[in-house]
């Protein structure tokens, strides 16, 4: 015997869970009918309750159906016209996910056929298959989001004051010598907070955890959509990382680590996909989206049958229609006020503020962010650009979001490699980027700041090959970035060769220096502070595997590295000079000839910046120089950075009191010596100047009386 229905309501979308039943609703703008399937078990072919929705409010299709709990696994079929050619794909033969569902199981088997045509057909995606996939497809699930969150809320760390650690949530701990009791799991995550907490950083930032589609030609190579840039649900945590004790608890325990995380006082960022879906292209399968109102939901070609493919994945989400912004304003609201996430890094931003094909700083969605009262007070970070050759869009965000700064990466590695011609690009790197972002009113912390990132070499690779070695990934290594500044110092990949060892580690401890003295928001790629290495793939999205999987017997090896990083970490924290809210106006603010700044050669001349040939710079900033009441520091810090292959004699500004210069930092000195706590400095015997070994960075200070 079925549940009770009655006609429900259109608000809110989703399966809303109300005294003695159960909410569903659904949109769909072009659907002439809409079922709700009701199933008993995940692995059932046809539903123990079919219900034929007769309401209709707003293009939402809703009802309420009596004595549904939690637990209670759905479905939907859409029907309506099958005509590819105006855009419309309706099969009701299709088991299709409720875009909004909070908790999906499993995944769509590729042994049964999702496409919503015949593959076999001579007519390609214009035939029409009619066989069921049910038994082979996913299931969503009704939840129950009580919870006790023991006060838990968002922690609204200051963006100057951010450190961010970007990881793949399985990654973490997959791997055997991570030594957590639940590897690759939500709550693996939860055993490693420790590490975090002493590390230093203030925020994780995971790679993709909504629900994700492997596509069915990574499963036939035995390979894996790792990275999980690939959306099937957009308000659903990923049930591949969770431990499966029961159907539905990928929620409760991304909240479980969400709240320990906080309770360390670390922030949780999600990388997040609004800008395509797993479904590609007009051959790919039908699972959500396109089954359910396909017009709205992507944006078509002029004819209508093909997709505008602004991501490289085969579509895009149509952000010219109101109702794909509702639907992605409502998930970004529902992971910050359900899931209590801090902030949001966007993937292929450039394509969200695209309107009428072309990127607008005042495009709907942008806009939509920032009026939202929950949205625009959180962290936003945009990946700047998409696939298009127009719209690398470094620089050019609204007010509210900050950036990824891919130039940012790409100078800091040339200038450490010891490339030609990059002295005075790196003034701007260092100093917040103000060449991109004072213009409009913007700061230097609106630059996210990195060198490394998942998708390239681990910095570790970085100095380790001079080109990739994607091989594994089985496209003939024809895929990943080929422009990686990255060079190899004499032998292609691992080594026994201690000269070539040491110069990799210094060149490594360099990339860490200048990431956090540098003026915005520094991001380091998780690992790179143990050296973690991907034998050189730079393109690892499909290694779900030991390329991809933290070594942590890598942490006890490397644990000098390790502990220069945390060192450095607290010396970026307890040194206000270095997270400034506004940027260097390299004035004079009180007649003393000492500017905001001062930038020097090693013989304290200004700097040649057009010189092709130099490779070294200096930078004094004054403690009393800062301009904002609130970060006054006792110290001044002194920055050398010599990229020749030569060592090179600094010399130091003159104190008017006579004041000492004392070593925090020399990364070509052995661990141990390579940087200090600020108590134990190393006085310099000689006040006139400082030899910097080649290829290595510097940091002095001098105390104030």
């Amino acid at each position: 015997m079925g549940n009770n229905v009655s006609r429900g309501d259109f608000f809110p979308l989703g399966a809303t869970i109300k005294d003695g039943g159960v909410n569903f609703a659904l949109y769909s703008k072009y659907a002439e009918r809409v079922d709700l399937l009701l199933f008993d078990k995940l692995k059932d072919a046809f539903p123990a309750q079919v219900i034929h929705i007769e309401d209709r409010t707003r293009f939402v299709w809703h009802c309420f159906a009596e004595n549904v709990k939690p637990g209670q696994f759905y479905a939907y079929r859409v029907y309506g016209p099958y005509k590819p050619e105006e855009g419309l794909r309706f099969n009701p033969n299709r088991l299709l996910i409720d875009p909004y569902a909070n908790a999906i199981s499993g995944k769509f088997d590729p042994d049964w056929c999702h496409l919503g045509y015949d593959p076999y057909s001579a007519f390609g995606d214009l035939s029409f298959d009619n066989k069921g996939n049910a038994g082979g497809a996913p299931k969503c699930i009704v939840v129950d989001h009580i919870f006790e969150w023991e006060g838990d809320c968002q922690h609204c760390i200051p963006m100057q004051d951010t450190i961010i650690y970007e990881v793949h949530l399985k990654g973490f701990t997959a791997h055997r010598s991570s030594g957590v009791s639940n590897p690759g799991t939500y709550l693996g995550v939860i055993e490693k907070i420790p590490y975090l907490k002493s590390l230093g950083i203030t925020s994780v930032e995971f790679l993709p955890v909504h629900h994700c589609q492997d596509e069915d030609f990574f499963i036939r190579k035995g390979l894996r959509n790792y990275w999980g840039y690939n959306t099937l649900g957009f308000f659903a945590p990923d049930n591949r990382f969770s431990t499966n004790q029961y159907q539905g608890c990928q929620v409760n325990e991304f909240k479980e680590m969400v709240k320990a995380l906080h309770r360390a006082g670390i922030e949780v960022i999600l990388d997040v996909v609004y800008n395509h879906t797993c479904e590609g292209n007009e051959k790919g399968p039908t699972y959500a989206l396109r089954g359910i109102d396909n017009q709205t939901y992507y944006k078509l070609s002029q004819d209508r049958r093909y997709y505008m493919d602004f991501t490289g994945c085969g579509n895009s989400l149509n952000f010219d229609e109101p109702q794909v912004i509702k639907f992605v304003m409502d998930s970004l609201r529902y992971w910050v006020e359900v899931m209590h996430v801090d902030g949001f890094r966007f993937d292929l931003a450039s394509a969200l503020g695209r309107e009428k094909g072309k990127f607008d700083q005042v495009s709907g969605f942008f806009t939509a962010i920032h009026q939202d009262p929950v949205l625009s007070r959180i962290k936003l970070i945009a990946e700047p650009w998409d696939i298009s050759a127009d719209d690398y869009q470094v620089g050019n965000f609204p007010i509210d979001w900050a950036e990824w700064n891919g130039k940012y990466r790409d100078c800091v590695r040339k200038f450490v490699k010891g490339d030609a011609g990059m002295l005075s690009e790196i003034g701007y790197r260092l100093t917040g980027s103000s060449d991109l972002y004072a213009e409009d009113g913007r700061t230097p912390y609106h630059s996210i700041n990195f060198i490394t990132c998942h998708d390239g070499f681990t910095v570790n690779d970085l100095v380790s090959y001079a080109g990739k070695h994607n091989e594994a990934n089985l496209e003939n290594n024809r895929d990943g970035n080929d422009t990686n500044y990255s060079w190899n110092w004499g032998i292609e990949g691992e080594t026994r060769d201690q000269k070539i060892n040491e110069l990799r580690k210094r060149l490594v401890k360099n990339f860490f220096t200048i990431l956090m003295v540098s003026q915005g928001v520094p991001m380091i790629l998780g690992g790179d502070e143990f050296l973690r290495t991907q034998r050189g793939n730079n393109n690892a999205y499909c290694q779900d595997n030991e390329i991809s999987h933290f070594d942590w017997s890598l942490a006890a090896k490397n644990k000098d590295m390790v502990e220069f990083v945390r060192r450095l970490i607290a010396f970026r924290k307890r040194t206000p000079l270095f997270r400034r809210r506004i940027f260097f106006s390299c004035q004079d603010g009180v007649l003393d000839r000492c500017k905001d700044i001062n930038w020097y050669d090693e013989n304290l001349n200004p700097p040649d910046w057009g010189n092709p040939e130099k490779r070294c710079l200096a930078f004094l900033i004054e403690g009393d120089k800062m301009n904002e009441i609130s970060q006054n520091h006792g110290k001044d810090v002194m920055v050398i950075i010599n990229s020749h292959w030569e060592e090179k004699h600094f010399h130091l500004p003159k104190s008017n009191n006579g004041e000492t210069w004392y070593r925090i930092i020399d990364t070509a000195l052995s661990p141990g010596k390579d940087i200090s706590e600020d108590d134990k400095a190393y006085p310099l015997p000689s006040k006139e100047n400082y030899l910097a070994a080649p290829r290595s960075v510097v940091v002095l200070v001098r105390m104030k009386g």
